[in-house]
């Protein structure tokens, strides 16, 4: 087996766990739970090694789109949430001992300026053979060719290119010059007092494809 690194896509919810709490997670990493299917979880298994690169894809979103890019920092171990019979991935088959399902780590690399859509994809010609874009494709953990990885990431360069062009336009625009005082000492204490308590994390969720 070779040793040289691999690229992935990897779909998820953005709506349970986006790009976004990515970015908010201690370290910017989180272990991949929730894969439920044998074909996702093997490549995992036998494939993918720490510092693979991976693709982020929010699926069930409008639009579905490759939305960045992660690092794997931890190797195949136990999903333990195939264990807690309260998680929506609870398995009964799997046991600490007899562990079926398997997850990784992986850290956020890079949020793109622009989500790159799926209709997109489609129609770039060194992408016609992936697998995201093959009919019947739903597999949650998916290998991509490395001419694939790099055409993706051409488009999300250009997309920063064209960001970086009219930067200085919206740049530009000028703010007021001081906000009115009793106004601002006024929003502050509305702020003051309608300060929420922390709110409760929610729990992550992907789909098992």
């Amino acid at each position: 087996m070779s040793d040289s690194k691999r690229h992935w896509l990897v779909k998820t919810e953005p709506e349970c766990f986006s790009i976004h709490h990515l970015a908010a997670s201690p370290n910017q990493t989180t272990c991949w739970d929730g894969v439920r299917n044998f074909q996702a979880r093997n490549f995992m298994r036998d494939d993918m090694r720490v510092g693979d690169q991976v693709l982020l894809y929010h699926s069930s979103a409008e639009p579905t789109a490759v939305v960045g890019t992660a690092v794997v920092t931890r190797a195949a171990y136990p999903d333990h949430t195939a264990w807690d019979p309260n998680s929506m991935h609870h398995d009964p088959k799997s046991t600490p001992s007899n562990p079926i399902w398997l997850m990784v780590d992986i850290r956020l690399e890079r949020i793109f300026a622009q989500p790159i859509a799926l209709d997109e994809l489609r129609n770039v010609a060194a992408l016609e053979q992936m697998e995201l874009l093959r009919r019947g494709s739903r597999l949650s953990v998916q290998p991509v060719r490395d001419s694939e990885f790099g055409a993706i990431l051409a488009m999300a360069d250009a997309q920063d290119d064209s960001a970086t062009r009219t930067a200085p336009v919206t740049a530009s625009r000028k703010l007021p010059k001081k906000a009115a005082p009793p106004r601002a000492a006024a929003s502050r204490r509305k702020a003051a007092k309608k300060k929420a308590k922390p709110s409760a994390v929610k729990s992550r969720s992907r789909r098992g494809a």
